[in-house]
This record gives structure tokens, sequence and C-alpha cells, in this order.
């Protein structure tokens, strides 16, 4: 066996080599198993891929596979097998015509040392530096009991070890009994899992069971099989990521809203905009936007709720033109499909436009979208609070917002995030004068000191505008109020 340049075999995916904290030790075994339509084989061929493309040897021995499916798989996801050696490993007694089949028994001794010795066979012609092993589900039929199965196991694995091959041995999990064997014997055990939402595509996702002497990043790690192969996207992990940036306070390009905010938000902070349904929070949100692009900083926004193209012409008509600023490069927007995407997937665009793209501003309108995407309440918070925590320490500003129940009186929040971000701006509607009309306040600033009046607010051809403090009013945000003095509201229009 000749000499291999480095001491980790990259797998060829990028985002498991970093949940793997560098790849495959060589010259190990390592079990990678899962249910069928996990993702095994794919990732099994990208494994023998990257190492094809580095020079070395590599050998498929599949036992339940045929070649044929697998170059059709390949075809799929427009690989070229080229220096990849496929072995079709075919059952012995499948060897046998109908009427030898008839006649003769073949016992399980003979066809488990027929079927080992024939993988020798296969490993000897190849010689390869890497190997993967397909599935161990036939040996262990073959082996009917765990202690021959562990000692055919133990076998594969000393044989292996002494070539210094980087071996992957996959287990499709077919059998009833929840047999350990492959876990005590394996350098590492990677468990692939498919989740059914009751709506939606499925998830997938994986997770490293073990890994002797190296430390990995543990917990679950959502991964796609697209053309092209498997993506995994490695839970994020906020401490891992810091940057050095000046805390300087921006301001929102409007005196009263600066005011409002005491003097304006805060660069790496995030805020959070509650309000019911059509009080302007996404418009509120493109305000910001507005201004970022002004400065000639770039910005990107997430939509999970609203058509993109709506919004676009939305904001046109409120003199906002989205547009110009994705013509120009300083906005990125993306339609977001919540039954579609996983959280590690959005995660992963979340960084790629905070990292690759430079942007600096980030909008997620909504949260209540980004809920419909997650398992649970419990673990949207943790994924939300990681998140912000990354953008913050990356220097960029967040914009969240949440859609609240109810119009008027008291609102229930279906995600209540406010204690994770650091400003919070509630939108209320309430009735004066025979008419609806829209209250904005700040209830909370970690950064620094805020105004504690409530304002009206209009939304029109201008954008978003605020009035003078309603300080004629009692009872603004429960939606009814009463006047008690001379009341400062902005005059009425017939349109808006």
């Amino acid at each position: 066996m000749r000499e291999v340049g480095t001491t980790q075999a990259i797998s060829g995916i990028g985002g498991l080599d970093d949940v793997l904290n560098g790849g495959f030790e060589r010259g190990r075994v390592y079990l990678l198993e899962g249910s069928p339509g996990t993702g095994k084989t794919t990732i099994a061929m990208q494994f023998l891929q990257s190492g094809a493309k580095l020079g070395e040897k590599c050998l498929y021995i599949t036992l339940s596979e045929t070649e044929d499916e697998l170059r059709s798989s390949a075809t799929s996801h427009d690989w070229d097998l080229a220096g990849i050696s496929i072995y079709e490993l075919v059952p012995p007694e499948s060897l046998l015509d109908d009427e030898q089949q008839q006649s003769l028994l073949y016992s399980s001794d003979l066809e488990l040392g027929e079927t080992t010795k024939r993988i020798f066979e296969a490993f000897e012609a190849t010689n390869p530096d890497r190997v993967v092993v397909d599935s161990l589900s036939e040996i262990r039929l073959l082996a009917q009991s765990s202690l021959r199965y562990r000692r055919q196991i133990l076998a594969l694995k000393h044989y292996f070890a002494k070539r210094n091959s980087t071996v992957l041995m996959l287990d499709d999990l077919s059998t009833d009994v929840n047999d350990k064997t492959v876990h005590s014997v394996a350098h590492g055990v990677i468990r692939l899992e498919e989740l059914a939402p009751e709506y939606g595509a499925e998830r997938r996702r994986l997770r490293v069971i073990k890994y002797r002497g190296r430390r990995f990043r543990g917990g679950y790690h959502d991964l796609a099989i697209e053309t092209g192969g498997v993506q995994v996207f490695p839970r994020l992990v906020s401490a891992e990521h810091r940057n050095t940036f000046d805390r300087t306070v921006i301001s929102t390009g409007q005196e009263r809203f600066d005011s409002l905010l005491g003097g304006g938000i805060e660069r790496s902070s995030s805020v959070l905009i509650l309000g019911p349904a059509g009080t302007g929070k996404s418009i509120a949100a493109l305000t910001f936007i507005k201004s970022a692009v002004g400065r000639g900083e770039k910005a990107a926004m997430f939509v999970f709720d609203e058509e993109l193209g709506l919004l676009i012409e939305r904001a046109r008509s409120l003199g906002i033109d989205l547009q110009s600023f994705v013509d120009s490069g300083s906005l990125v927007i993306e339609q977001v499909d919540a039954a579609e995407m996983t959280p590690g997937q959005f995660s992963s665009r979340v960084r790629s436009c905070v990292e690759d793209y430079g942007a600096q501003t980030v909008v997620i309108d909504s949260l209540n979208g980004y809920q419909a995407s997650m398992p649970g309440e419990h673990a949207l918070v943790l994924h939300i609070h990681e998140l912000l925590q990354y953008l913050n320490r990356q220097g960029a500003t967040t914009f969240l917002t949440v859609a609240q129940h109810g119009l008027v009186g008291d609102m229930r929040t279906p995600v209540d995030v406010t204690y994770l971000a650091d400003t919070v701006i509630l939108l209320r509607y309430f009735e004066a004068l025979g008419r609806v009309r829209r209250a904005i306040s700040v209830v909370k600033k970690r950064t620094g000191a805020h105004e504690d009046t409530i304002r009206e607010y209009r939304i029109s051809s201008e954008g978003v505008t605020l009035g003078d403090p309603l300080d004629g009013f009692q009872g603004v945000l429960r939606g009814v109020p009463t006047l008690v003095d001379s009341a400062k509201l902005m005059p009425t229009v017939d349109k808006v």
C-alpha cells in the first residue's frame, strides 16, 4: 500500500468535514448507518469521488445494489465515476441454477466464508486507499448470530487496518434487532435519519454518535440530497464566530423615529418588531433597509410570508424601490419556503449573505413563517438565539418581525423571543374620532435610553411617518383609548 499525503481522508462534503473536525482519520473503519433513503449510498459515493480526485485508489463493494443501479444513481447526480472500481458481490446461492437450488443446500457457514473470501479477493485485486462496503445487513443475515457477526466484522477490521485503508461500512438497519456490535468495533459511527412532517418535504439529519480520539461537533445537523450530492448544514454555534467592528449608532433616516429610539439603533444589535397583521411591520423593516443602502451598506432580507413580487410592488408604492437595490447589488432578497427548507439550511443561507456577500443589515420577515419550519417552539427559540448571537458577533444588525394574534385589546404572541432581542418596537391599532389609527412605541432597549412615549404613525407614499407623542390619550395600547386632554393626532387624509 502506497503512502497517502495527509492524515485526513476528507469526505468531499464540506459540511460533513466541518462536523467531523477535518474528515476521516486514515486507516480506520467507520460505520454509516440509517434507514433506506437517508443518503448513505450518496455520501459513500462522494467519499470515494473525493479520494479519486486526489489520485487515490477507491473501491465500492456492493452486496445489495447492482453496479447498474449505482451507475444510474451517479448519472442522476452528473457524477463521473472514473477512478472508482465497483465490485458487485453476488451472494453464492444466487450463482446456482434453478435445478441446483432445489437439490443443494448451502450452509450459512459456507455462504459467510465465501462472501468474506470474495471481499478479500476484490480488495487484493485493487489494493485501494478507500473502501466502501454496502451493506452490513447482508453479512448480518449470513452470520445468523450476534457472536459470529461480531467476529466477522472484527476480521474485516483487522484485515483493512493492516493495509492502512480507510473504510466506510454502510448499514441500512433493516433488521428488527437493535444490534450495536459494529458500534463498539468501528472507529467512528454516523447515524442518518429521515423525518416526515405532517406537511412538506421529508427532512433529513445526521448525528455523530462516536469518534474515537476526536472532538467533533455534537448534536443533530440537517442535510439535504440535491442534484450533485448531499449537503450537510452543521449546527450553528455562535461562540465559534467572532469579528471586530465599531459599535456605532445608525440612523433610521427620520428625526422622529430616531428620537423614539433614543438616537437610533446600535450596530450589531437585534430589533424585534411586534404587532398584529397589517400594522406595517414589514414596511418598518424596509425603512431600515432603505437607510442602510443609503449609507452605502449591503443588506439581506428573507421573506417567509409574502410573495416576493407583491412585496416589491407594495414597497415601490411606498417610495422604497427594492428592485433598484437588488440591481445595484446592495440588497439580496430571498423568498423562503418554510415547508421545503430546514432550519439548518436557512442558517447556512444567512451565514452566506453575511460572510460572502458582506450584508450588515439582515431582515427576517417573519418569525411566524420561520416557526412553521421548526418541530416545536422550544427548538425555534434555541435556533433564533444562536442565529442572533452569531449575527451580533459578526457586526450585523438584525430586524425580526412577529405577527401577533388579534387586532385590538390583549395580544397573543405565537413566538415569544422578546427577551432575546436588544430592542423591541411595538405596533398597535387604536380607534380615535371614528378612525382606525396606528401607534408605535419602544418598550425595550438594552443599549441605551429611549423615549417612553407612544406616537402615532402613518404609512403613505412617503413610507413610514411618525407624529407627535400621544400625550392626550390614555389606553392607546389597549386599542380603545380615552381622551384626557387635547390630542395631537396626525391630520386625516382620504387616501393613503
